[in-house]
């Protein structure tokens, strides 16, 4: 009999890894019963006709924002404390006073934080926030979801939401074995680890060491490498426009060049505008030397702000905007959900585009893929000033000091270097492509192309209890 695996959407975001790459084809060609468990208000059944069972009951603890809020932080002190490093705290977000009750709230987090910066007491406040989630209706509704479909393992798709705490509870307590993959490449040291499962899959050797570096409750055993799905569709070829049709399709100019802008949410870069503004400045400046270049705009598809509008106006001749085929069902940034077409746009961009410029994004390793350069910008806008966040703060994170050298991206420390950079990569006498390779295969693992089957290896060695 074929094993049973729920993979478990407790929100969106794990949409695009596991629900519109092969992941699924890959685990029913190895033999596996597949049903989504969904906790998104996507339907997976209409819309791709997979087996779903839907989770209505979408009840959490009242308290579990504050709690969770205080773990975060707890986690972080120890962190700083720990490891002597000042870089922690910038993790963290202000607090929210605006009103009486967000004050008695933030006091209460105070508190909280307070007792609980240690190791001992993070175990504790994440035990007493599962306290909190077993009270609740929903980790009823879930249990007795899982007692009537009676899975043989319960996979979560990210680690991060506090939605999927109560139903993996309820799957623990029934002895059903857990297991969450960690989403982002730079979730770990952020203290993003919200659940506790019998197993993570990580994308790489340094997410493994990570995770044994900040969560000490968790043993070697339980942290497997598998890779991410997420790159694998950039080696499906099937994807793959002529330059004539995509430009066609796109209203793109055959004769130009362009470069790609790929924009950041604006937690990350809130002048990010500005970045693009000067890179129109830049290529303007160009064409009227005598290049032919142009500028695809994909913006950061959790990004609802109307900032760009300005710059892209006042640069049409330019500028096109290739917005991500994301579909918002919500105005939370994780009720913005991928679809499969995406996959197909992000492809042919990253293919036709020259190079990719942006604020510290992942994006650099969907362009290597294709063996393309990037530029990060890394200088001040002199827009900054008090309450706005500078973007240098974004390379001092700790994700960042995986980096083989600083070569793995080309850093723009100064606009007025902006122009030299891009003719010199135009030109080919400057790419970080290769150095990058060495620093996708540090943070992404070794064979990117393999991550949907590797992940059902270790499911189906975690089922016949050989890991």
């Amino acid at each position: 009999m074929n094993k049973k695996v729920f993979v478990f959407f407790p929100d969106g975001v794990g949409l695009r890894n596991f629900a519109f790459t092969d992941f699924k084809t890959i685990g029913e060609k190895m033999g596996f019963d597949i049903t989504y468990w969904n906790n998104t208000v996507f339907s997976l059944k209409e819309n791709l006709g997979f087996n779903e069972v839907k989770i209505e009951d979408q009840t959490s603890h009242p308290l579990l924002p504050i709690y969770s809020r205080a773990r975060k932080r707890a986690e972080l002190n120890v962190s700083r404390d720990k490891f002597k490093d000042d870089v922690y705290p910038t993790y963290k977000f202000p607090f929210n006073n605006r009103g009486l009750k967000n004050k008695i709230k933030s006091l209460y987090i105070k508190y909280l934080i307070g007792i609980y910066s240690s190791e001992k007491g993070i175990v504790k406040l994440r035990k007493k926030i599962n306290k909190l989630e077993r009270s609740t209706s929903k980790y009823n509704y879930c249990k007795a979801q899982l007692e009537a479909h009676k899975p043989d393992l319960v996979f979560c798709t990210t680690q991060r939401a506090t939605q999927s705490i109560s139903a993996l509870l309820a799957a623990k307590d029934l002895g059903i074995p857990t297991v969450a993959f960690v989403y982002s490449w730079d979730n770990v040291p952020k203290a993003m680890q919200v659940v506790e499962t019998d197993y993570y899959f990580v994308w790489s050797n340094l997410m493994k060491g990570e995770v044994l570096k900040y969560y000490p409750f968790v043993k070697e055993e339980q942290v497997i490498v598998t890779g991410t799905p997420q790159f694998e569709p950039h080696y499906n070829d099937t994807l793959l426009q002529t330059r004539e049709a995509f430009f066609k399709e796109y209203n793109l100019d055959i004769n130009k060049k362009y470069i790609c802008y790929s924009g950041d949410d604006e937690t990350t870069s809130p002048l990010d505008q500005h970045y693009l503004e000067d890179l129109a400045n830049t290529v303007r400046s160009l064409n009227a030397e005598g290049e032919n270049l142009g500028i695809i705009y994909r913006k950061c598809p959790v990004d609802f702000t109307n900032r760009y509008n300005a710059i892209i106006d006042a640069n049409k001749d330019i500028i096109e905007v290739l917005d991500p085929i994301w579909s918002q069902v919500g105005k939370q940034w994780n009720q913005v959900l991928p679809t499969k077409e995406d996959f197909k746009m992000l492809y042919n961009v990253c293919e036709h585009s020259e190079f990719v410029t942006n604020v510290c994004s992942s994006t650099v390793f969907d362009f290597v893929a294709h063996n393309k350069a990037c530029i990060y910008y890394n200088y001040e806008q002199p827009q900054l000033k008090k309450g706005i966040r500078d973007i240098g703060q974004n390379y001092k994170y700790v994700h960042f000091r995986s980096m083989p050298s600083k070569e793995a991206a080309v850093f723009c420390e100064d606009k007025n270097h902006l122009k030299d950079l891009v003719k010199q990569i135009l030109d080919g006498e400057l790419s970080n492509v290769e150095v990058c390779k060495k620093w996708y295969k540090i943070v992404a693992g070794k064979v990117p192309t393999k991550a949907s089957q590797h992940i059902w290896e270790a499911i189906e060695l975690i089922l016949k209890n050989k890991i």
